[in-house]
């Protein structure tokens, strides 16, 4: 227990004075909105917990459109010494509606590679890029924007899985609620997100409190675990940090 309260000391020290000193946003949920940031905006993720941790930079290129790059790193023997594996995706995001008050819509996102809570095992380094996946993340805003709902079903195939060499599909699923109880700063979030068939994952859940002080700081700090094992995020923090519009293709405003 020392030792893991050393490393989320660590955590914050690092994560602190990122915060202090650049505009940012937090995520760490495996669910997403429908929202694209606004065109030009390059955006800087980092994630850091007890089981992996995340660097992703996500490029507003296009007006609705992002590209994003992921790298994940895990540790599954509680020694952060050790390289336990390692992941990375690479994908689009399209959102093609949004409602008139801004707060809910759709998209489409589609890409390669594997993430958290998608793997187990040998799949980590083995199936990452024959792994090809879609989902559609839609937005829903309730009780007056007090709650705000995620859906994200989707659906995977992976190409020569395990040992039989055969190609696997799964659906995938996340769902994630965020209620504003406490005003429009602070939220509760809480998701569920996992997938069935052939290359099925153990539903994971993660909770924790999520801080928006303003539009462009979010800080987010969660618990996590698979329903029903012992082999979940457990404890993380994360932060996003944007950069203003500069990477636009057609010339920035």
């Amino acid at each position: 227990m020392n030792f893991r309260l050393r490393r989320i000391g660590l955590i914050f020290q690092v994560v602190v004075p990122i915060l202090s000193s650049t505009l940012g946003h937090a995520q760490q949920f495996n669910s997403d909105s429908y929202l694209s940031k606004p065109e030009g905006v390059a955006t800087v993720i980092l994630t850091y917990g007890e089981r992996d941790a995340m660097m992703m930079t996500t490029f507003s290129l296009i007006k609705n459109w992002e590209f994003t790059a992921a790298l994940y790193t895990y540790n599954d023997d509680d020694d952060p010494t050790t390289n336990d594996g390692y992941s990375s995706s690479f994908y689009f995001k399209y959102m093609f509606y949004e409602n008139e008050a801004r707060t809910g819509g759709f998209s489409l996102k589609a890409g390669t590679g594997l993430k958290p809570g998608y793997v187990g095992g040998d799949y980590i380094t083995h199936n990452a890029f024959k792994t090809f996946w879609m989902n559609t993340p839609a937005t829903l805003s309730l009780f007056d924007n007090q709650l705000s709902w995620d859906l994200m079903p989707g659906a995977s195939i992976t190409r020569h899985f395990e040992i039989e060499g055969n190609n696997a599909w799964a659906f995938t699923y996340s769902t994630r609620i965020a209620w504003y109880a406490f005003g429009p700063e602070l939220a509760i979030v809480g998701e569920i997100y996992g997938s069935e068939g052939e290359a099925r994952a153990i539903p994971e859940y993660k909770i924790g409190p999520r801080w928006e002080p303003n539009q462009y700081v979010v800080l987010a700090f969660t618990y996590g675990d698979e329903l029903g094992s012992t082999h979940g995020a457990g404890l993380q923090l994360g932060v996003m940090l944007f950069s203003p519009p500069f990477v636009c293709l057609g010339g920035c405003d």
